[in-house]
C-alpha cells in the first residue's frame, strides 16, 4: 500500500468517528454525512482516486456486515414479522427490478430486456443502515425497526440472486437456450442450498464455540463464520448472502449457550466491526463519484442524461414502495386477526389437552407439553401484535424508508463490461442510491416527527423488566431452598453464605421495581436504599481504583497482578452501570 493510501485510510477512520460523534447534534444520520464528505473528497484536485473493486465489497465487506446484523436480530422478532419481511425483501424487490427493468428497456434502445432487469435488480434492494440509525435515535417502535432490519438482511440476497439470474439469462438468450422456468429453478436452487449451507455452518460453529472457554478464540472463530458460510455457498452456485444471514441468525439465537465472557466480547467486537464497515462503505461510495463520471464517454447517452434517468428511476422506486406498503399493511392486519382467532381456539382446547391421561407415555407427555407451549407462544404473539400494531403512521415511515446504499453501486460495477451503456448504467445506479439517500434519508426525521409515531412506553418496559426479573429471582431463590445444603464436593454450606447469596439474588429485581415505580421521580430513585447502596459502592470502587493506580505508578506489584485487579474492578463497575440503566433503552 502506497503511503498516500495509508494516510487516506487513517483519515477515513477519523472522519467516520467524527461524523458519528456530530451526527446526533446535527440531526442527520452519519451515513448521509459520510456520503457528502466522500463526494466532496472525490472532487478535490490531486487527491488519490478511490477505486474499489466490486468483489471486495460483495465478498469482503458485505458478509461481515450482514452477519453482524443477523446475530443481533432476535429470532422471535424475525418469526413474528416474517410475512412483512418476506414481502418487502422478496416480492417488492422482484417487482421493483421488473418494473424499472422494463422502463430502462423502453428508453435505451440497445439494451436487451434481461440486461435491463439486471440493472433493475441492482437498484431494487434498500439499505436500511441510515433508516435504522435515524429510527433508533428518534425512538421508532421496535416492531418497525425489526421489519426494517429483517428486510435489509434478506433483500440484498434476493437482488443479488436475481442479478445473477438476469446476467445468465442475457448469455442464454444469445444462445437461444433461455427458459423462464429454468430461471425460476435456478433462483429456488440458490435459496434452498444457501439456507442448508448457512444452517450447517451455524450448527458446526455453535458446537465448536460451546467447547471453548477463551473469549479471544471464540470471537476469532465468529469472525471467520460469515466467510465460511459465504464461500462454499457461492462455490455451489447458491446465494452466499443468504447463507451468511442463516448462519448469523442461528448463531445469534444460540449465543445463550456460550460463556458470558464470550458473549460480551463478541458483542463489543462485532459492533465495532459493524460500525467501521457500515459507515466506511458510505464514505467510499461518495468518494467514487468523480471517477464514475469521468469514465463516461460521449456517445448515445451523455452523463447528464444518465443522471436524469437515475432520478426518474429513483422516483419510480419511491412511488412503488408506497403503493406496495399500503396493501401490505392490510394483509398484516388480516393475518393478526387470524392469529388472534387461532390463539383463542388453542386456548379453548387447552383444558381438553390437559385432561389427557399421559401417564406411562413419555411421547404423549412431550406432545402435550409441546402443544401447551405453542398455545402460550400464540397468545404472546397476539399480545405483541396488539401492543405494537402497524398503523398508518408506521406505513408512512415504512414507505419512506427506501434508501439505497453501497450494495447497489458495487452490484452495478459487477455487471459484465460488455453490457451496452455499462458506464452509464453504473452512474444511473449511483444516482438512484444518492437521490434516495439524500432525499428520503435527509427528510426521514421530519417524516417521523410529522406522523407523530411513538416508540415503546418506557414505564411499561420498566415494569415488564421488573416482572421478568421477579420470575428469575423466584427460580433462583427456589434453588437456595433445596433440601441439599451442601456443595457438589460434599462440604457443608455456611448459612450466612446462603443469606448473602439470597440478598444478591433479590437485588436486581428490587432495583428494577424501584425504577419502575419512580419512573418520573428522580428524587425518589436517588433516595431509595438500593440507589444509596450503589452510590456508596461506587465511591468504594473509586477509592480502590486510586490505590490501584498508585500501586501501578510505584511499580509495587507485577503488571499481571495489576491487570487482574483492574479487571475485577471493571467487572464490578460494569455491573453497577447495568443496574443503573436497567430500565432505559
Amino acid at each position: 500500500m502506497e503511503p498516500e493510501f495509508a494516510l487516506v485510510a487513517v483519515g477515513a477512520i477519523v472522519v467516520i468517528v467524527a461524523a458519528a460523534a456530530f451526527s446526533s447534534r446535527l440531526g442527520v444520520a452519519a451515513p448521509l454525512l459520510l456520503v457528502l464528505v466522500g463526494i466532496g473528497y472525490s472532487f478535490i484536485p490531486g487527491m488519490p482516486a478511490i477505486e474499489v473493486e466490486p468483489e471486495i465489497i460483495l465478498m469482503g465487506v458485505l458478509p461481515p456486515i450482514l452477519y453482524a446484523a443477523a446475530i443481533q436480530l432476535p429470532v422471535v422478532d424475525f418469526r413474528r414479522n416474517f410475512g412483512s419481511i418476506s414481502a418487502l425483501s422478496v416480492l417488492l424487490v422482484v417487482g421493483s427490478a421488473l418494473l424499472t427493468g422494463v422502463v430502462l428497456f423502453t428508453i435505451l434502445p440497445d439494451l436487451d430486456l434481461a440486461a435491463a432487469i439486471a440493472l433493475g435488480a441492482v437498484i431494487a434492494p434498500t439499505d436500511v443502515v441510515a433508516a435504522t440509525a435515524i429510527g433508533k435515535r428518534l425512538g421508532l417502535p421496535p416492531r418497525l425497526l425489526s421489519i426494517l432490519e429483517g428486510e435489509g438482511l434478506v433483500n440484498d440476497a434476493t437482488a443479488l440472486v436475481l442479478l445473477r439470474s438476469a446476467i445468465a439469462a442475457t448469455a442464454l438468450s444469445a444462445s437461444g437456450t433461455f427458459t423462464a422456468w429454468g430461471a425460476v429453478g435456478d433462483f429456488a436452487y440458490a435459496v434452498v442450498v444457501a439456507l442448508a449451507v448457512g444452517l450447517l455452518v451455524g450448527v458446526v460453529a455453535v458446537v465448536i464455540r460451546r467447547r471453548l472457554d477463551q473469549p479471544i478464540l471464540d470471537t476469532a472463530i465468529s469472525f471467520a463464520v460469515p466467510f465460511i458460510a459465504y464461500i462454499p455457498a457461492e462455490g455451489l452456485g447458491a446465494s452466499g448472502v443468504i447463507a451468511v444471514v442463516a448462519a448469523g441468525i442461528y448463531s445469534g439465537h444460540q449465543s445463550a449457550r456460550f460463556t458470558p465472557q464470550s458473549r460480551v466480547a463478541e458483542r463489543l467486537n462485532w459492533r465495532t466491526v459493524q460500525f467501521i464497515l457500515e459507515n466506511g462503505v458510505f464514505l467510499i461510495m461518495g468518494a467514487q463519484l468523480s471517477g464514475i463520471v469521468t469514465e463516461i464517454e460521449e456517445g448515445d447517452l451523455a452523463w447528464h442524461e444518465a443522471v436524469a434517468l437515475g432520478v426518474l428511476l429513483a422516483g419510480i422506486l419511491m412511488v412503488l414502495r408506497f403503493v406496495f406498503v399500503w396493501p401490505l399493511l392490510g394483509l398484516v392486519r388480516r393475518g393478526e386477526t387470524r392469529s388472534a382467532r387461532a390463539a383463542q381456539r388453542a386456548t379453548a382446547f387447552e383444558e381438553k389437552v390437559k385432561a389427557f391421561d399421559t401417564r406411562g407415555s413419555a411421547r404423549a407427555q412431550r406432545r402435550v407439553m409441546g402443544f401447551l407451549r405453542r398455545s402460550e407462544q400464540a397468545r404472546n404473539d397476539v399480545k405483541q401484535y396488539q401492543a405494537e400494531g402497524l398503523g398508518w403512521r408506521g406505513g408512512v415511515v415504512l414507505g419512506w424508508a427506501g434508501m439505497r446504499g453501497v450494495v447497489t453501486l458495487a452490484a452495478a460495477q459487477s455487471l459484465p463490461r460488455e453490457t451496452p451503456y455499462y458506464e452509464q448504467l453504473v452512474l444511473i445506479a449511483f444516482t438512484v442510491a444518492i437521490v434516495t439517500l439524500l432525499v428520503q434519508g435527509g427528510t426521514l426525521p421530519f417524516v417521523i416527527r410529522l406522523t407523530g409515531i411513538r416508540g415503546t412506553d418506557r414505564a411499561a418496559d420498566r415494569r415488564e423488566l421488573a416482572t421478568l426479573l421477579d420470575e428469575m429471582e423466584e427460580a433462583g431463590l427456589a434453588a437456595l431452598e433445596a433440601p441439599r445444603l451442601e456443595l457438589p464436593d460434599g462440604s457443608a454450606i455456611d448459612p450466612g453464605i446462603i443469606d448473602r447469596v439470597r440478598l444478591d439474588t433479590s437485588l436486581a429485581s428490587a432495583v428494577a421495581w424501584e425504577r419502575a415505580e419512580h419512573a418520573d421521580d428522580d428524587d425518589g430513585i436517588l433516595q431509595s436504599p438500593h440507589q444509596q447502596y450503589r452510590e456508596l459502592r461506587r465511591e468504594v470502587l473509586q477509592a480502590e481504583r486510586d490505590v490501584l493506580l498508585d500501586a501501578r505508578a510505584r511499580g509495587a506489584y507485577p503488571s499481571r497482578i495489576l491487570q487482574r485487579a483492574q479487571t475485577l474492578l471493571d467487572l464490578e463497575e460494569s455491573r453497577l452501570a447495568q443496574m443503573e440503566s436497567g430500565g432505559r433503552d
